[in-house]
Parts: structure tokens; C-alpha cells; sequence
């Protein structure tokens, strides 16, 4: 099997809307590591993390606070060194001080970037809104502050596109000379008010990025069966594929996972049936272009 026929597998851990106090996603630095080893174990090489305050009365809530976050980095540095850390950089609203200052601290190989902006919402069967409704603003300006920072950091940039015309942005941004190299794509499908996660809508994705884009799927919602769908087809057509508890709770014969190594462990089925083969931590920073290692 050739090089190009490996799969660069993420997880991710714990996600940022999951309640920590009703749910057993990982949050306290411990836990975050603890949770990176099931998921390096089990074939995966990039664990993308949000941090949350170790509080679950509190919910869990996110935290840049840089004695946390340093905690946590360190914790999994620590029991997994050869695995990618993948940094989230959402917030709501102009100010990026927070992020921004992990990034420059903690200097990650790779850093989640938002796309664009999108409304975000989900409704429940009555017609109410599951919560305010919520714009995830990303304007062109803050998106290119973050780029500047990674640039400046060594910091490769995922841009998580939640819809077509995200996908259709990135080159856009390159083209502007915001940021150079091939763009690494994240189609993150299912949430109620983006593209839905459906795998006869990978190769139109596929056809409008630029032809060196280095992708991958994020699928999530309700559809359990549609999540597995989605990354079957993703290692059919030559992408890279990522699960784990923020993603979903649930493996592909409807069971509850318990932990992210097991939802790893059934990704890893998955793409092996697809006629891919995982790729090691050297092999997936090889593929993401990645050119230090920790």
C-alpha cells in the first residue's frame, strides 16, 4: 500500500456545547489526556482539542485562561508526544485576545480556523429555538488576525467550512495572499443550519475546492447512520476523516460509545474497508505538511 493510500484519522475529544456535568466528555487536563491516549491507541494521529474549566457544576464551561490551557496541552504532550494537537480558535465576537495568546504560549502544529460566518441555530419539534439564536460571526478581518498569528507561529490552519460557499472562500483567501501553501479543508457537516451530513454531497464539495486541498470530514447530528455514511465516502474519495465524543455519542450499529477510542476503533473499520490504511503521527505530518514535531 502507498503512501498516498494512508488516512490521517482526528479525534475529537470533548467538544465546546456538550454539558460536562451530564455527560462524561473529558475536561479536566487528566481526562483530556487520558482521553488522547484511547484515541492514539486506536489509530488516531491529530486529537483536536477544546478547553474547558475542569468545574462540571459549572458545565464545563471554555476557558482560554493560560494556566488551564497549559495544563491541559502539557498533560497530553506528556502521555501522547507523538500525537498532533490541533488547537480550536472559535469565539463569538471581535475580541481574539484569548486564542490568540494560547497560541502564541503553546504554539500547536495545527489550529482549527472558522471559514466564515454562519447562524447558529437548531429548533426543536415544537418550533422553539434549543437555544438563542447564536451568529458564530467570522469576518474576513478576523479570520486573516488569526492567519497572521499562525503564520508568525509555524501553525498550520484548518478552515472548518460549515458550508459550500466557506469551501468556495478558501481560495479566495489564498488568492488575497492571506495565507499560502495548500489549504487544509475541514467539511464540517450536519449542524441543523449548515450543509447537512450527506454523502452524496462529497464530490460536489471535493470538485469546488482548489485541486490541492487537503480535506477532511467532520459529521455530526442526528442522522447516526448518515455520520459513518459520510466518512465511508470521505475515504472512498481520498479524504482524511475525524470522530470522536464532540462529533458523536454513538457508533455505527446505534450503541453509545463509551469513550473516543472506541469511536476511533470503528473509524479505523471503516476506512480499512474503504482499502485505506491509517496513517502513523510521521505519515499524517507528512500528508498535513507539517514540518516540526514535538
Amino acid at each position: 500500500m502507498g503512501f498516498h493510500d494512508k488516512i490521517v484519522i482526528s479525534a475529537a475529544i470533548t467538544g465546546v456545547l456538550t454539558g460536562a456535568g451530564q455527560f462524561r466528555v473529558p475536561v479536566t487536563p487528566q481526562e483530556m489526556a487520558e482521553a488522547a491516549e484511547q484515541a492514539y491507541n486506536a489509530g488516531a494521529s491529530v486529537v483536536h482539542c477544546h478547553f474547558r474549566s475542569s468545574d462540571r457544576r459549572s458545565w464545563g464551561f471554555p476557558t482560554w485562561d493560560l494556566r488551564t490551557v497549559g495544563e491541559i496541552i502539557s498533560a497530553i504532550r506528556e502521555r501522547v508526544p507523538e500525537m498532533i494537537i490541533n488547537m480550536s480558535t472559535g469565539v463569538v465576537g471581535g475580541d481574539i485576545s484569548g486564542p490568540v495568546a494560547c497560541l502564541e504560549a503553546f504554539k500547536p502544529e495545527m489550529a482549527a480556523l472558522n471559514a466564515g460566518s454562519l447562524n447558529y441555530l437548531k429548533i426543536r419539534k415544537d418550533g422553539s429555538w434549543a437555544w438563542p439564536p447564536i451568529l458564530f460571526d467570522n469576518p474576513v478581518e478576523k479570520i486573516r488576525k488569526f492567519l497572521e498569528v499562525m503564520r508568525e507561529n509555524d501553525i498550520v490552519p484548518e478552515f472548518e467550512c460549515f458550508d459550500t460557499g466557506m469551501v468556495r472562500c478558501v481560495e479566495m483567501f489564498r488568492r488575497n495572499g492571506m495565507f499560502e501553501g495548500p489549504p487544509h479543508i475541514s467539511l464540517v457537516m450536519g449542524v441543523e443550519s449548515g450543509m447537512p451530513a450527506r454523502a452524496d454531497l462529497l464530490p460536489i464539495l471535493v470538485d469546488e475546492m482548489p485541486v490541492d486541498a487537503v480535506w477532511q470530514t467532520i459529521a455530526t447530528g442526528p442522522g447516526r447512520d448518515r455520520i459513518w455514511e459520510v466518512h465511508r465516502r470521505a475515504a472512498e474519495l481520498g479524504g482524511n476523516v475525524r470522530t470522536g465524543l464532540e462529533d458523536t455519542f454513538y457508533l455505527p450499529g446505534g450503541e453509545r460509545a463509551q469513550d473516543n477510542g472506541r469511536l476511533v476503533e470503528a473509524l479505523v473499520k471503516i476506512v480499512r474497508e474503504a482499502g485505506r490504511e491509517v496513517a502513523s503521527p510521521s505519515e499524517a505530518r507528512e500528508i498535513l505538511g507539517i514540518r516540526r514535531g514535538r
